[in-house]
């Protein structure tokens, strides 16, 4: 049964991550169309007055494109690592079984830290 999760965790973790690749590359797309002049992709199709029918929409789709895909992504990411975390860390520890105890604890003997004076010598 634990085989049987591993390889669904790894099919789930490769789909995430083409979903990811995916969004990346249509993200450097949209990055690439836009012009920090203001020109790019709504400069070459709709003049370069913004004046113009449609240039100002296509300004507006190319920025919230760009947000919703850099948005996706986080997002994807957030959900791929919690999902395809380790077992062991999404397991609660286990409560240890009634038939045995657990060892005493050992103490270490305390030194006595008080000096004593040396006796003093035997009188002829």
């Amino acid at each position: 049964m634990h085989l049987e999760n591993l390889k669904k965790m790894s099919t789930i973790f490769t789909l995430f991550m083409v979903l990811i690749m995916i969004l990346s590359v249509l993200l450097v797309i949209i990055i690439m169309a836009q012009n920090p002049k203001g020109g790019g992709l709504s400069g070459t199709f709709g003049g370069a007055s913004p004046a113009q029918f449609g240039v100002q929409r296509t300004n507006d789709f190319m920025e919230n494109a760009t947000w919703t895909l850099g948005a996706s992504i986080i997002v994807l990411i957030i959900i791929s690592v919690v999902i395809t975390a380790k077992p062991s860390q999404m397991t609660a520890p286990q409560a240890v079984p009634q038939g045995r105890t657990a060892p005493a604890q050992q103490t270490a003997p305390t030194q006595n830290t008080t000096t004593l004076p040396a006796p003093a010598p035997a009188g002829k």
